[in-house]
């Protein structure tokens, strides 16, 4: 679509307008606004950002501020300080692609910047929301498998159980494509993806006699399904004030977490398995992981955990439908991000150097969205996010109620929010200024 920069934007309906029932009449502003809420909630964006986002889209159309933002996990909700009324919008519910969240946050720089009008927003959020569609079956299952065996790889698992969570990584993505056209099987997808998991890799272990079993040949199939994310972005609204969706997302984080954990336990009950919480690593500790062992026991040679990190940036690009152009951008960010924990662990400490390398990348990824305005940073720094979260540590430590391994990746959680804000407290770097597409 041609751009609109410099285009004389249409006049946008003033709050107090018709309520658009009429055929022609303009949607109100609140319902405009509301709309464009609706869509980022659907795009993965907290509600944080989304209330942030709404914000600046209200003052770049010259609303003015009588229009006041409240933003749920589910709904936007958009008060007319003057009347007293206020516009519900809910939001559909449907997780969008990456490629759709790109289209969505270039929306939102365009409204931003002034080159979108307010008016034009129901035209792009239903184009925007046409390309929704069940993913296909081959990306899906292939994405899984590639991120399964790329987190082996990269947190120095051996041969044997690297080969074990490629293709249990691709058994995990056929249940996940089956059982999600169910909405009843969601709840219980974590459960059953967990349990499959480890009851594969336990029977393996057991035929062989393989006596090491690390965490991630158990957690690396699963990786998808873990709400790292979830949670950590749970505590970031929570030091937003955001107290109500912050603990709801925060106590769904904790019941998908435990589900798995649940699953895991069946799953090692069932075939006699022992997972090591010890073998816990961050990103920034498995450098030096090695084994005295031979053949398949061996672990491979760290330069391939660098290839790892891309495969690994290809295999979320393919689960969450990024495009080829936003897959390209995801692996020089993750290659970043792996590059900059890794020179900073030793200097700080993992847990340390998790939050550095998430402020570096917050502002890195912002200075990426001014260059190319087609990679939004939400977009691109979202894998490397995926790729910091401890969500899989955080996983074991439930399942083996090991305390000392839960401390790991809540104190990490807390350094990735500390860094992340103090990323987005760094001046004169975000002013965006992009052509609408």
């Amino acid at each position: 679509m041609a751009t609109l920069r410099g285009v004389l934007r249409p006049p946008v309906p003033a709050p107090d307008r018709e309520d658009g029932d009429g055929d022609g009449d303009p949607a109100p502003v609140g319902t405009l606004l509301g709309t464009l809420g609706a869509l980022l909630l659907d795009a993965g964006s907290s509600v944080t950002d989304v209330r942030s986002a709404v914000e600046k889209s209200r003052d770049a159309a010259g609303v003015g501020d009588e229009l006041t933002i409240g933003v749920l996990p589910a709904l936007v909700i958009i008060s007319d300080a003057t009347t007293g009324s206020a516009t519900v919008v809910n939001a559909a519910g449907t997780e969008l692609s990456f490629r759709q969240a790109a289209r969505a946050n270039r929306l939102v720089l365009g409204l931003e910047s002034g080159s979108i009008a307010l008016a034009e927003i129901p035209a792009r959020t239903a184009a925007i929301r046409a390309g929704s569609r069940p993913p296909a079956p081959l990306p899906w299952v292939l994405g899984n498998a590639l991120t399964s065996a790329g987190l082996a790889v990269v947190f120095r698992c051996p041969w044997w159980a690297i080969l074990v969570a490629l293709g249990v990584g691709a058994v995990v993505g056929v249940i996940g494509l089956l059982l999600r056209r169910f909405r009843e099987a969601v709840a219980v997808i974590p459960f059953l993806a967990a349990f499959v998991s480890t009851t594969i890799v336990g029977l393996v272990a057991a035929e062989t006699s393989f006596g090491h079993v690390p965490l991630f040949a158990v957690c690396a199939p699963v990786a998808v399904f873990v709400p790292g994310a979830l949670i950590t972005n749970a505590l970031l609204e929570l030091t937003a004030a955001d107290i109500v969706t912050g603990s709801a997302r925060l106590m769904q984080g904790i019941i998908m977490l435990g589900f798995m954990a649940a699953g895991i336990a069946a799953g090692a009950a069932l075939t006699g398995l022992h997972v090591d919480p010890r073998s816990a690593a961050l990103v920034g500790q498995v450098a030096g992981v090695g084994t005295d062992r031979g053949g398949w026991e061996a672990v491979p040679p760290y330069w391939l955990s660098w290839v790892a990190v891309a495969v690994l940036a290809v295999g979320i690009g393919l689960v969450f439908g990024a495009g080829w152009k936003l897959t390209a951008a995801s692996i020089v960010v993750m290659i970043g991000a792996y590059a900059l924990v890794s020179a900073f662990s030793p200097l700080l400490g993992s847990i340390v150097a998790t939050g550095a390398a998430a402020a570096v990348l917050f502002v890195a990824t912002r200075l990426l969205e001014r260059l190319v305005p087609a990679v939004p940073a939400t977009v691109s720094f979202l894998p490397a996010f995926l790729l910091l979260v401890p969500g899989t540590v955080g996983l074991v430590a439930v399942a083996t109620f090991d305390a000392q391994s839960l401390a790991t990746p809540v104190a990490t959680f807390v350094s990735l929010c500390v860094g992340t804000k103090i990323g987005g407290l760094l001046p004169g770097l975000f002013a965006r200024h992009a052509p609408a597409h």
